[in-house]
């Protein structure tokens, strides 16, 4: 990134391509929307090189980088006032492949919904604080720089986070066995 400020805007490129799955990953985790995510990372890139003189080489690249990602994603989300779109459970199909272990994936399979559908019904600040720290594997210094909060307040918000999906989770469960 430090050849980019420097006016070396070839070596983008590079950066696109080594950060570009994890920025997809991030976004479509917040919003389930495929298309709008590979918008927002083409975004990311385009306001990395129109903010280049900001990045100064004191921190990861990465933190950076999602600091402008995040930045970008609740830009885009108070523009369109509707937030991450729900899942539709009815079109997941099943793909089950070794007879002897149906039972077993159709469970995991069905854990896996449920909690993608226990994610979508927390706040988006609250699953950003998800992704981040348990998909994208950032540390929790990491996320306080990227959000802007101390590195002990990041780690309160995401146990009571982690308190709080465990209960929606159980809860969908129990819903959905009529216990």
């Amino acid at each position: 990134m430090l050849k980019v400020k420097s006016g070396e805007v070839d070596k983008l490129g590079l950066l696109y391509e080594r950060y570009k799955k994890m920025l997809l990953g991030f976004f479509f985790k917040m919003n389930h929307d495929l298309e709008a995510s590979e918008d927002l990372v083409q975004n990311v890139f385009v306001r990395i090189l129109k903010y280049k003189h900001t990045f100064t080489g004191s921190g990861k690249f990465s933190t950076w980088m999602y600091h402008l990602a995040r930045n970008m994603y609740f830009d885009q989300y108070k523009k369109n006032k509707k937030g991450a779109k729900n899942i539709d459970v009815d079109s997941v199909s099943y793909k089950l492949v070794d007879e002897n272990n149906i039972d077993e994936q159709m469970y995991q399979n069905e854990q896996q919904l449920q909690l993608k559908r226990a994610l979508n019904e927390l706040r988006p600040e609250k699953r950003e604080l998800l992704i981040l720290s348990r998909y994208q594997e950032l540390k929790y210094h990491e996320i306080a720089e990227v959000v802007g909060i101390s590195e002990g307040a990041v780690r309160v918000k995401i146990h009571r986070t982690l308190k709080e999906l465990k209960e929606i989770f159980f809860k969908l469960e129990n819903t959905t066995h009529g216990y």
